[in-house]
């Protein structure tokens, strides 16, 4: 941790060029050619070329891979794997190397082939050897580890199932609007709140609507130190804070755990809002990507975030608050919910709409006069999550 008075991160790196794959079942492509398309973009959108980039941290990928694709020869690609935070780490990685001042220009990339699996959702391995809640979490599949979440929340704060169901069903809808306006959703379906209430059931109390979907997907993101940044362009983004935060297994060995949040995601925003500066989130904040694999992880993630306050975020959500239009937009792409979840990806996809909000080149989705863009992204089950935050602004 710095010590008081030390900056940080903040302000130190920028953001000179994103690209991403068009989200899908993307039978046509492997890998290789999910990644050269967001680093077509990428590349084109910095205005630069392979013999530009001194270092890379890649996702999903082999070091060997990236550079095949990308025509890199011989420069220090390192892999990082964070399970579902794996694109928010990369991110972070890349972030760090260029405030060190180690490099002026590096890239991280992920790339997620998710389809090819032979499973309709991430596998859990299991263990036959262990017993409780440990095996209740690590044994099941990841729709039950969520449901858990849903149910203490509704017991918790004394909403029935039909209220519950109504404010999931609220955010389902939500991003699905949201996602209409995104051409490189997997799925740009609108569905009604009955619709939404009323699908099939696929871990009590969550639907068919309150899941994401695994996809095939690549990120792409160029960092730059803010003096080569301001040769390259003059919209760039700035990064103003980041915060990660690794949980230690108590979800699974302390009866205490609460099921009605996620601790890492407290402490990665407390993080990442003091290096930003940030006091008031719910107000300072513009735009929100939130990391909906389920919508009851976006529900407790408002409040987690600070952006509600506990057990009320179901309220803002029927007002509306987080809608496009609404006080504070939250998953203006459409979320993992439309987007879709190429796990190693995810993370830098969320980023590509903060990027973009930022700039003001967000298109029909666009949230007037940002300010401040953040973007969650969480990997793991109970007690062991990894959750990262990062806070981009206009240039200076």
């Amino acid at each position: 941790m710095k010590t008081n008075g030390e900056q940080g991160i903040r302000g130190r790196v920028a953001i000179v060029g994103m690209g991403v794959a068009k989200s899908g079942e993307r039978w046509d492509c492997g890998p290789e050619e999910l990644l050269l398309e967001a680093w077509m973009e990428a590349m084109a959108d910095a205005r630069i070329g392979p013999d530009d980039i001194q270092a890379a941290f890649v996702g999903g990928l082999a070091p060997w891979q990236f550079n095949l694709v990308t025509g890199a020869r011989g420069i220090p690609v390192s892999g990082i794997e964070n399970a579902c935070a794996t694109g928010g780490d990369l991110f972070r990685n890349g972030a760090l190397a260029i405030a060190s001042g180690a490099y002026d220009l590096v890239v991280v990339a992920a790339a997620g082939k998710q389809r090819d699996a032979g499973t309709t959702g991430i596998v859990m391995a299991g263990d036959p050897s262990t017993v409780g809640m440990e095996a209740i979490v690590h044994n099941g599949s990841v729709p039950r580890n969520f449901a858990l979440y849903a149910t203490r929340y509704m017991h918790h704060y004394g909403f029935s199932y039909e209220e519950l169901r109504r404010v999931l069903a609220r955010i389902a809808v939500k991003n699905h609007r949201h996602g209409l306006l995104n051409e490189k959703a997997a799925l740009r379906k609108e569905v009604t709140l009955e619709e939404a209430m009323k699908a099939p059931m696929i871990a009590w109390p969550l639907n068919l609507y309150d899941c994401c979907a695994n996809v095939d997907g690549a990120a792409c993101a160029v960092l730059a130190s803010p003096a080569v940044a301001r040769r390259l362009r003059d919209d760039y983004v700035l990064v103003q804070g980041i915060g990660i935060a690794s949980g230690w297994r108590e979800g699974r060995i302390r009866r205490s755990y609460a099921f009605t949040m996620f601790p890492e995601n407290v402490l990665a925003a407390q993080r990442a809002y003091a290096e930003a500066g940030i006091r008031d989130p719910r107000s300072e904040l513009s735009h929100v990507e939130l990391h909906d694999a389920f919508t009851v992880n976006e529900l407790v993630d408002y409040e987690d975030m600070g952006l509600a306050p506990r057990g009320e975020a179901g309220r803002l959500v029927e007002e509306g608050y987080f809608d496009l239009g609404g006080p504070l937009p939250v998953n203006t792409d459409g979320g993992l919910k439309c987007t879709g979840h190429p796990v190693p990806a995810t993370g830098l996809k969320q980023l590509y709409e903060c990027y973009r909000q930022a700039q003001g080149t967000a298109g029909p989705r666009q949230v007037p006069n940002v300010r401040l863009s953040m973007a969650h992204s969480q990997g793991g089950l109970t007690g062991s999550f990894t959750t990262t935050v990062t806070i981009l602004s206009p240039r200076d």
